[in-house]
């Protein structure tokens, strides 16, 4: 494909003529991957690298060929759809654009920061990666200083006060930094008084809005930061509670001695996201929050097993088991920190994961899900901390429930086996299927070659493997011949679930990717590899 094709290929319009058309990786096709998860070629890593202009060859070869308000278009897209996983690939490619040659693709890039930076940090880390490729010189022009004054001023008062004192600082710059440097006049009365705020501290605030009369909008920007402050220096455990209760204080605005008691957890507890309550439920019970038997036991049970909070927090059943798992091992990853899990708490957990499983959208895809049993599955998945046997019977189970079209086998020494997986299966029942076939020699092409042998029909096939020793057959040339026989662009994923690296993928063709190690984010890279996104 010729990169100056690009903007008819980047259109939603033109859509599935990018997708339909060879197996050869574009320039477009490099630029997804490196906005969905940081890197050009066909492995996903759980382990982040470093981003830099000689790890986005295709965005500046895109850049050099004139189709610099494309990219931007395609960094726009990518975010408000959900194709990047995650954060930093889009906000580096962002800085670049923004600093480009071409005056509409430096405007293009700008315009787009309010919607690519919702959060404090990320707009700090764009802030740091403009720095970086500039160097520290001549970066606040005229146009980044309207851009960051921008994105203050779009927000309201209240939502601009939240997000100001729960991030304050990242990746070395703060908002008085920001406010500073973008000469930040607020364009209406609630922004001017959290800005007041960062600039001048409460004092500041004190001084010029506490004996006025302010509007109804401005008073509870006020007592918002009132409240904030007087959380800072509380004293008294009660007023401390009321504080966080009557405001929706956040555990961020709290401090860590504060955190220290039982009742100050129980009132965040009450609005806190389903993640955050996920991630410290180990340390809520050894802390004695959630006791036995307990009414707060009780709440968060009904709180982690509400399918319409689990759909709206975008919970995936995959990160519910990972918090399941993690809990119900009874001790921190790297901490000292120990407690007995709670009967109601692990028994709520296991039937989170199982109603979570319909808050997954299908792709419509026809898809043969195959895992490797020629050796343990025992060893843990790195970027998860969970076996991979947990690993590949949640992503089994997932797939078979929410695909209309989905078969699961097990392969090993020559051998493959399909495996059952209904819709009234447990976790539990899944993972034992997984672990009674008997062990042998690691072969890759099994599972494609099974399908071709027995006339199925397969989009994309997924392979879980503990291995990196791949049988005389290779998988990628095993599915060329798949795909000649049955007339068909399928994509093959392999999975090493305890892999550093993996070469399975051809990295010139775009139907092939390689995934090290898992975590929740792998989940997501599946997700746009089968539907044509990346």
């Amino acid at each position: 494909m010729d990169p100056a094709s690009l903007p008819e290929q980047l259109s939603a319009v033109n859509e599935q003529v990018l997708n339909s058309s060879g197996g050869s990786v574009s320039a477009a096709v490099s630029l997804r991957r490196f906005l969905c998860y940081g890197s050009e070629s066909a492995t996903y890593s759980t382990r982040e690298c470093a981003l830099g202009i000689e790890s986005a060859l295709a965005l500046m070869q895109l850049m050099e060929g004139g189709h610099g308000c494309e990219v931007v278009q395609e960094i726009r897209r990518s975010n408000l759809e959900g194709h990047a996983v995650r954060a930093k690939p889009s906000l580096f490619a962002l800085a670049v654009c923004s600093q480009h040659g071409d005056c509409k693709t430096r405007q293009a890039a700008l315009r787009a920061l309010k919607d690519l930076c919702r959060t404090p940090a990320q707009l700090f880390t764009f802030v740091q990666y403009k720095k970086e490729l500039r160097q520290g010189s001549g970066m606040w022009g005229r146009a980044l200083r309207r851009a960051v004054a921008d994105w203050y001023n779009s927000q309201d008062g209240m939502s601009l006060a939240r997000t100001v004192t729960k991030c304050k600082h990242r990746a070395g710059w703060s908002h008085q930094d920001l406010l500073r440097l973008s000469h930040m006049k607020p364009t209406n009365d609630t922004v001017a008084v959290v800005c007041k705020y960062i600039t001048k501290g409460w004092k500041g605030v004190q001084e010029a809005y506490g004996d006025k009369e302010n509007s109804e909008d401005v008073q509870k920007v006020f007592e918002y930061l009132e409240a904030v402050e007087k959380a800072k220096h509380c004293t008294d455990e009660q007023e401390l509670i009321h504080l966080i209760e009557e405001q929706s204080l956040e555990k961020e605005q709290i401090l860590t001695h504060h955190l220290k008691s039982k009742e100050v957890w129980k009132a965040l507890l009450k609005e806190m996201p389903v993640a955050v309550l996920l991630k410290h439920l180990g340390k809520l019970t050894a802390n004695k929050v959630l006791a036995a038997g307990s009414a707060d036991v009780a709440a968060v049970c009904e709180r982690i097993q509400d399918e319409t909070a689990l759909k709206k927090a975008k919970t995936h059943p995959f990160n519910i088991l990972v918090a399941s798992e993690n809990y119900k091992r009874g001790h921190g990853k790297r901490s000292k920190l120990k407690w007995d899990p709670d009967r109601e708490l692990v028994q709520a957990l296991d039937c989170a994961f199982s109603r979570s499983i319909s808050t997954v959208e299908p792709t419509g895809k026809r898809f043969l899900v195959a895992v490797d049993v020629s050796s343990s599955l025992s060893s843990v998945t790195h970027g998860s901390s969970i076996s991979s046997v947990a690993v590949a019977a949640a992503m089994c189970l997932v797939i078979a429930q929410t695909e209309p079209d989905a078969q699961i086998v097990v392969f090993s020494e020559g051998s493959v086996r399909p495996c059952a997986v209904s819709s009234d299966m447990t976790f539990m029942q899944v993972a034992a299927q997984l672990i009674q076939t008997p062990g042998g020699s690691t072969d890759c092409a099994l599972p494609i070659t099974w399908a071709s042998e027995n006339d199925k029909t397969v989009d994309v096939f997924i392979i879980f493997t503990n291995n990196q020793t791949f049988g005389r057959e290779n998988p990628a040339d095993t599915l060329k011949t798949y795909r000649q026989k049955i007339g068909l662009f399928s994509k093959l994923i392999v999975c090493g679930l305890i892999a550093s690296s993996l070469s399975v993928a051809d990295p010139e063709d775009r139907g092939m990717l390689d995934i090290c190690g898992f975590d929740s984010q792998a989940v997501d890279v599946i997700r746009n590899f089968a539907l044509d996104g990346i």
